[in-house]
């Protein structure tokens, strides 16, 4: 089973890696687009209010610019402890016995813009850029990924269940044909339902984490309500390839 993760805005400072390797990635047949936007992103930092603007970026302008400029220097740490917020908070890979992290690392996987998607393990500098993002005098990042980035998913999974629990704009990078998806509603009193953001990231984490903890080897979206359930998610079936959490 492949748990695909959606990445974060906020991110992680520092860590204890050397600088960025693409060699020591996952997913290596990826590194052709890597290489291709590090250079774009890091041109791009050399104009500070150009990138302020491509980026979308407001106070947090001039450190998140700083980061983008510095890629190929900085200090690297493991993914699942680059990656911050909502989601990874409720997954609290901190909380992870030695054996419980090696299964998180051999099951989870984070979605990027600027790398396509990295697995848990995979040494990554701090980076700001995001799925909906167009970068000057490049196509944008679906077609940048797109011929790329969902063989690389397939090969990497191996013929196993994907769990697929990235973003909308994060899953049109690669989508991966037949992975199961999660999608968080928030039920009303008078019975209606609606998605509502930070509960959405809150029980993708919880779903997450019990994809890891599990035993369980599932094969399809029934495997995954079972894990889920037992967790103490409350969920249904929408169809062979969606999965609904309620809140």
């Amino acid at each position: 089973m492949l748990v695909l993760l959606p990445p974060s805005e906020t991110k992680s400072d520092g860590g204890r890696g050397g600088p960025l390797d693409l060699a020591a990635l996952s997913l290596p047949a990826l590194n052709p687009v890597r290489a291709q936007l590090l250079d774009a992103v890091e041109k791009l930092a050399a104009d500070p209010a150009a990138a302020a603007a491509v980026l979308g970026l407001g106070k947090s302008a001039e450190a998140e610019i700083a980061r983008n400029a510095a890629l190929r220097t900085s200090p690297t740490r493991p993914a699942l402890e680059r990656y911050t917020g909502v989601l990874y908070d409720a997954l609290d890979a901190r909380s992870f016995t030695r054996a419980q992290k090696a299964k998180a690392l051999h099951r989870l996987a984070v979605g990027s813009a600027l790398f396509g998607v990295v697995r848990a393990g995979d040494p990554i500098p701090a980076y700001r850029l995001s799925g909906g993002t167009r970068l000057p005098g490049l196509p944008t990042l679906p077609a940048l990924w797109k011929d790329a980035l969902t063989p690389a998913l397939l090969a990497e999974a191996a013929g196993g269940l994907v769990v697929d629990l990235r973003s909308g704009s994060y899953q049109a990078l690669g989508p991966v044909p037949g992975a199961v998806t999660a999608t968080v509603l928030t039920e009303q009193p008078d019975g209606s339902r609606t998605v509502v953001s930070h509960f959405n990231k809150h029980h993708k984490g919880l779903l997450a984490r019990a994809l890891v903890l599990t035993r369980a080897d599932p094969s399809d979206v029934r495997g995954v309500g079972r894990i889920a359930a037992k967790a103490g998610l409350r969920v249904e079936i929408a169809s062979p390839t969606e999965l609904l959490v309620l809140t």
